[in-house]
């Protein structure tokens, strides 16, 4: 997205990787698909989740060097995604894939997150979707 900066503003200054979200957009639009932001003042009932592909979720993260634990916090994406019926929480600093389990669990997980503050969701979806805006469920 910055090809002739010597430094990248889509990265972190400290290069550890925490791109913004122009990159994720970009990333998801080179797909044919979309990122929309999830309003957190709306229920999470109204989140239509068999018309998401996946979640994005920008989360505070503590910050460590070693076994010290810093008294800061930075930004860290994780991904949550649906395979076989089973929502998996992707995050890349667990050790395993973390499941989820159907969509309660999941819209568990999501409060949960949300409940916290400073949590971004984004919804992944296809264009079709995100046209129609049928990711979101209003009866």
């Amino acid at each position: 997205l910055a090809p002739d900066s010597r430094l990248n503003p889509h990265r972190s200054l400290l290069g550890t990787g925490n791109y913004d979200v122009n990159v994720i957009m970009a990333a998801l639009q080179g797909l044919g698909l979309a990122a929309v932001w999830w309003d957190r003042r709306r229920p999470l009932s109204q989140l239509a989740l068999p018309q998401v592909l996946g979640l994005i979720l920008n989360l505070p993260s503590p910050v460590s060097l070693g076994l010290l634990s810093l008294p800061l916090r930075r930004r860290h994406w994780v991904a949550l995604r649906q395979v076989d019926g089973v929502y998996y929480n992707l995050d890349s600093k667990l050790r395993a894939p973390e499941a989820l389990g159907d969509e309660d669990g999941v819209r568990a997980f999501l409060a949960a997150a949300l409940s916290q503050g400073l949590c971004e969701v984004l919804l992944v979806v296809t264009k079709e979707v995100e046209e129609k805006g049928c990711w979101l469920q209003t009866d």
